[in-house]
Order: C-alpha cells, then sequence, then structure tokens
C-alpha cells in the first residue's frame, strides 16, 4: 500500500521516482545535493565514517515499513543533506518535510498528530543543531538509535554500525562545502559504493563481526538493485543479468552459516569485468539525464 501510494504517473522504475514532488523530475532524479563532509585523518575513525556512509544509504538499516516501502535515511538526507522535494503521502505536508511521529512508520513514537518538520540539512548551521555532536556525550549515538528502533520500528543495529553512522554524521559540516552545490549521480560513484561496502564486509567478517559483515553486505545487494533501477530500459537486458548475478554471489555469502576470505572468491573473479560492462552502457541507461527525459515523454 506504501508503494502504491507513493507511486509517480511517470510510472518510473527508479524508487526516488516514488516520493518526489519536483518542478524537474528528470533533472531531480540525475542529480543530488553536494556531500559536504571532511574524512578523518585517523585510519580507524576513517574506516568507521564508511562504514556509516554505507550504512546511511541501506534500507535494511531501518527496517519496518521503511524498508519495504525502499526508504533509507539517504532518502530523506541525500549525501547526507536534505531532500527539498522528498513528498511520501502520509509522512509529508509541503516538499521536503517528515512527520517523524507518524504512525505509518513508528508503534512507539506515532502520536496520532499530523505534524511535519522540515528535513534537516546534516551538513547546515552547527547552531542549529538539536543534538550535541560532542563524541564524549553521546547523545548523537543516542538519537540515532532511538531514530533506527523506534522512530522507524528497526531492528538494533551492530553496535559497530550505530557507533559508525553517529562517525558519519559528525564528519559533515557547511565547511566542507566547498565545490557546486549539485552533483550528478553517476554510476561510478555507486559502483565505488558496492566495491566499499564490499571489502568493508570482508574486514568486518575477518574481525568476528559478523553482524555488521552481513549488514554491508545487504547494503551492497540494497545498491546492486539501484543499479539495476537504471539499467530498466530496453536494450540492456544483459546487464541486468549481470547485476542479478552478482546480486546471487552476495547473497550466497549474507546468507551463510561460515564466511571466510575464501567466500568472496566468486565475487573477487568477476567483479572488475562487469564493472567494465556496466559502464560501458551508463550512457543508453537512467543514469543519462536525457534518457529519462525522454522516458518523461519529454523533448
Amino acid at each position: 500500500m506504501l508503494l502504491i501510494g507513493a507511486a509517480t504517473p511517470a510510472d518510473l522504475p527508479l524508487r526516488d521516482a516514488r516520493w518526489l514532488t519536483s518542478p524537474d523530475l528528470a533533472a531531480d532524479l540525475t542529480h543530488q545535493p553536494a556531500e559536504c563532509r571532511s574524512p578523518s585523518h585517523d585510519a580507524a575513525l576513517r574506516r568507521s565514517e564508511e562504514i556509516g556512509r554505507i550504512a546511511f544509504r541501506a534500507p535494511l538499516l531501518l527496517g519496518g515499513q521503511a524498508a519495504r516501502a525502499g526508504l533509507s535515511c539517504a532518502t530523506c538526507h541525500r549525501n547526507g543533506r536534505t531532500n527539498a522535494h522528498f513528498h511520501f503521502p502520509g509522512l509529508s505536508g509541503d516538499a521536503g518535510t517528515a512527520d517523524v511521529t507518524a504512525s505509518l512508520m513508528s508503534s512507539h513514537r506515532g502520536d496520532g498528530i499530523f505534524n511535519p518538520k522540515p528535513i534537516p540539512d546534516l551538513a547546515g548551521d552547527p547552531a542549529k543543531l538539536k543534538i550535541s555532536r560532542d563524541p564524549k556525550r553521546q547523545d548523537l549515538e543516542k538519537f540515532i538509535h532511538g531514530l533506527i528502533t523506534q522512530e522507524f520500528d528497526g531492528p538494533e543495529p551492530p553496535p559497530a554500525v550505530l557507533d559508525a553512522i553517529a562517525a558519519y554524521v559528525r564528519s559533515m559540516s557547511p565547511g566542507a562545502c566547498k565545490g557546486p552545490a549539485d552533483v550528478p549521480v553517476v554510476l561510478g560513484t555507486m559502483l565505488d559504493d558496492v566495491s566499499e561496502a564490499v571489502r568493508l564486509a570482508e574486514d568486518s567478517f575477518a574481525a568476528g563481526d559478523k553482524q555488521t559483515g552481513r549488514l554491508l553486505v545487504g547494503a551492497a545487494r540494497s545498491m546492486l538493485g539501484m543499479i539495476d533501477e537504471r539499467f530498466q530500459v530496453p536494450g540492456e537486458e544483459g546487464s541486468r543479468r549481470l547485476l542479478r548475478e552478482a546480486d546471487s554471489d552476495l547473497k550466497a555469502i549474507e546468507l551463510a552459516n561460515t564466511v571466510s576470505a575464501r567466500s568472496f572468491d566468486p565475487w573477487r573473479s568477476k567483479w572488475a569485468e562487469r564493472v567494465r560492462q556496466f559502464r560501458s552502457a551508463e550512457a543508453r541507461s537512467l543514469f543519462s539525464e536525457s534518457v529519462v527525459r525522454r522516458r518523461l515523454g519529454e523533448r
């Protein structure tokens, strides 16, 4: 019912199109705010930030109705920023707002009152932040934990993932916004994110953190699904077949009782060639703004 209520008249296969009310949908689907963050110089903290960045984009982190609808933290906070054209029936009033106490998503915090608020920019003015980002106070970790488990009825996050999301959020600041305000949504970045998620998953399994490893593999699979949406155009059946095969390799790891370095061998042996083939087809896919406009019937 959530998916039906949020469907776009354009009937695009892109999940983001379901909850965008935009004066220029094609531009909105192929561009996003620039990510304003300064990665830590400390290697361990930087690794944690990267885990948080991946988890931030994974619907399975939230669980419940949100995961079933395909919503992630990044749905409202695109690239950790905001989403001025987000509009989800039952959650939003004006575009760019969300009711964080809606019973639609939460059995814990639903208050029966429709009171959507503007979606904040996580790299915005620190003076306007309601939650302290001081790592010594742990206020941010407590807030994120409540958001996942109560606001969205999600499962208990692995401790390393909770710390990682907080680290990722702390890495964002207005001082890091030094380039263009908007950047294109490109295949290369998403493929790099898949690669990074799998690498971090392998490291987590090797360190004995199976919970984090499985979440990261699941996040990589979700990213493959988002890429698959962009290849739902005539003539790209081969690309989608390769995406399904890549997903199957990761699914085997995610569901395995025991995961070792050898578990990733099938994935590693094929991924570079798959990336090459995906990149060769990008211009014909829905990563291209002109292709999206044609799909929308625009000239």
